[in-house]
Order: C-alpha cells, then sequence, then structure tokens
C-alpha cells in the first residue's frame, strides 16, 4: 500500500502539478506541501497544521479526505516506538483487585441510593444548569502581531494612520468567518490569507486560523493577526502624467485600462516566468532609480518590481511570463500579447480631463 507521501507526490505529478502552482492556489507555502510529500511532520508548527493542510491538499488533488488522514494517522501510530520492558513485563494482579473492589463499592451506591428513594418517596427535582452569558471582548492590535482565542461576537481595533479599523469575528462554520471594513473573510484551518482593511490608509493583516472546531462556536476559534502597514502614497508631480484624455491621447488598439482611481498610487508588478525569457524593464519617471535592468530568466523564476508611476518593459516572449499588478491590497491580472510575441509596453499611470487616473499597459511601436 502507498504511503502517505508517495500517494500525494503521485496524483500531483499525474495531473503535471508543480509545488509552486499548488501554492500559489491554495495559500499553502511550498516548504510545507514537500514536506508532507516527504513526510517530513517536524517542521509544522502543530498538528493542526498537519491536520489542515492535508484536508486542504488531498481536496485540491480529488483525493478522499477520510483516506488521506487515515493514511497519516496510521504512519503515526507506527511511528511511536513500543517499550520492551512494558511488553516483556509480567501482567500485575492489581488491576483485577482494584476492579472487584470497585464493583463491589458500585453496588453498595446503588443500593444506598435506593433505600434513601424508597425512605424519602418523593421525586427529585431537576435544577437546570445555569451557563453564564459570555460577554463579547474588545482587543486592541498593539505593534505588528496580535495571537489570540477568539469568540464569536468578539471584536479587534486597529489602528491605521488617519483612521481606526474594526474586524468582527462572527461565526464558525465549515470556515471561520470575520467582517472587516472591506467584507467578509473566511479561512479554513491553517488557511492563511492578506487583508487589506482600510480605504487609504493602506493597512493590511496577515491573518492565520491555526486551530477551531468546525460548527462550534463555543470552542472560539485561535487566530494569529499580523500588520503589515505599506508606505503611505507619495504625491506625484503632475507632470508625468498625460494631461490629454486617454481617449483622445492614445489609441485603444494599443492601451489596455487595468483599474481606474482617482488617485494614482504606489503599485507592484509580479512576473512569474513559465519558460524561458529575457526580461527587461525601466523605472519611469523616478529619477534616483534611472537605469535599464535586463536578465534571462528560466521557468519557475519570479521577480517582483515596485514603482510610483510606471515601468517600461520588453518582453521576447509574451506567454512565457504571467504578470499581476497589485495595487492598494488588491491583485489584477495583465495580458500583454501571445505566444512568441516580443512586447514593447508601458505600464502606467495616466491622468484626464476629469482628473482621474487609469493605470493602463500601454505598448509602444
Amino acid at each position: 500500500m502507498e504511503s502517505l507521501g508517495i500517494k500525494l507526490k503521485n496524483t500531483r505529478e499525474e495531473k503535471g502539478l508543480s509545488l509552486r502552482q499548488i501554492s500559489l492556489e491554495t495559500n499553502i507555502s511550498s516548504r510545507y506541501l514537500e514536506a508532507l510529500e516527504q513526510e517530513n511532520f517536524e517542521v509544522f508548527p502543530s498538528e493542526p497544521y498537519i491536520l489542515g493542510f492535508l484536508k486542504n491538499y488531498s481536496d485540491y488533488l480529488g483525493l478522499e479526505q477520510e483516506s488521506i488522514l487515515s493514511l497519516y494517522r496510521s504512519q503515526k501510530i507506527q511511528d511511536q516506538p513500543i517499550p520492551m520492558d512494558e511488553l516483556l513485563r509480567e501482567p500485575s494482579r492489581l488491576p483485577k483487585v482494584l476492579a472487584v473492589i470497585g464493583i463491589v463499592v458500585v453496588v453498595l451506591i446503588i443500593l444506598t441510593a435506593g433505600a434513601y428513594l424508597l425512605l424519602n418517596n418523593f421525586p427529585q427535582q431537576e435544577t437546570a444548569p445555569v451557563v453564564a452569558e459570555r460577554i463579547p471582548t474588545e482587543y486592541f492590535l498593539s505593534g505588528n502581531l496580535f495571537e489570540r482565542r477568539l469568540y464569536p461576537g468578539d471584536s479587534i481595533l486597529v489602528n491605521g494612520e488617519n483612521d481606526q479599523y474594526r474586524l468582527f469575528f462572527t461565526s464558525i462554520g465549515d470556515t471561520v468567518s470575520l467582517s472587516t471594513p472591506r467584507g467578509l473573510v473566511m479561512l479554513d484551518l491553517g488557511q492563511e490569507q492578506t487583508v487589506d482593511i482600510s480605504d487609504n490608509d493602506f493597512v493590511r493583516l496577515r491573518i492565520i486560523a491555526t486551530d477551531f472546531v468546525r460548527n462550534d462556536n463555543v470552542f472560539g476559534a485561535h487566530l494569529r493577526f499580523e500588520q503589515e502597514s505599506l508606505p503611505q502614497p507619495q504625491l506625484v508631480d503632475p507632470e508625468p502624467f498625460t494631461i490629454l484624455p486617454l481617449e483622445a491621447s492614445i489609441p485603444r488598439d494599443r492601451a489596455t485600462v487595468i483599474l481606474t482611481s482617482p488617485n494614482a498610487m504606489p503599485f507592484i508588478l509580479q512576473a512569474h516566468f513559465q519558460n524561458y525569457c529575457f526580461f527587461r524593464y525601466e523605472i519611469l519617471f523616478e529619477p534616483n532609480r534611472a537605469g535599464r535592468n535586463e536578465q534571462y530568466f528560466q521557468r519557475s523564476q519570479e521577480i517582483s518590481i515596485n514603482a510610483q508611476n510606471g515601468i517600461r518593459l520588453g518582453i521576447s516572449n509574451a506567454q512565457a511570463v504571467r504578470l499581476q499588478v497589485i495595487v492598494s491590497g488588491r491583485t489584477y491580472q495583465v495580458e500583454t500579447g501571445g505566444a512568441g510575441e516580443v512586447v514593447a509596453a508601458d505600464l502606467r499611470w495616466l491622468r484626464d480631463e476629469d482628473n482621474r487616473f487609469s493605470l493602463v499597459l500601454l505598448k509602444l511601436e
């Protein structure tokens, strides 16, 4: 019978999936996925992480969840050493003696209780247990880290540069549900999410659910919060931007609008290489970062580029790299061209006559 790690690895390879691809789609670190396939459970902080990641990984591969968990439990039992001195020791008679004494005591208790009920001859009234209602607690995220067991109704207050933001722990079902100023967040066991909770403070929280019992609000959930304070957007000199309307200044067949915003703001371009590719980039309108950067990249490599105003790109094969832009905590996919297409383009902010800004991909001639 296949072991746990071999079954996971064989199933993944049969589906033609890489650890990197699965990590991106399940939010499970590649290090933990590799540890599961190698049955190296010592790298995990605790057993709830192992169980949670096994459930998510088996679901992603289309494997039966209970079968995978049974393999893990069987292997865990097999890995525990058997104490030989316990096997060789002659059984003690003490347990039998204690069992007889226990039976006698139970019989005496039953007889005494029966006699008491007969003598008093009235039914005993049952008093319902008094359950204290828990009062929701408000916590403050001081510093960059907060870790605690929370219960439905509890809230967390996070300080931003200009305002305060409140998160509510709403309920526990198949997942943990949190209400944030930007919407509902749902976390499975061991799952990690990064959410932007502010409109203009650029406050991010990395949240992970490390322990909870599904559909059980009484037990609560152990949650970990890590705060990431992003740099505030700098005021950009209007001069670098195109003042004419986008429709009038740039042909539609050369410009793709990624998003529109009342203000221009810093962004991150992430490039994930699927194949061998020559990649060149140049930061626009930032004199202190002037200069061209170019390199040959191979499959599975990646690069992240921070920019205030724009980036000029040169790509030898558009299909060899997958691009995505992160702005204010949100991710947008960027399509540059087809297979074998050589691309020269600007990814930049443009301003129209209504003083609204658009982040566009502008192909250059």
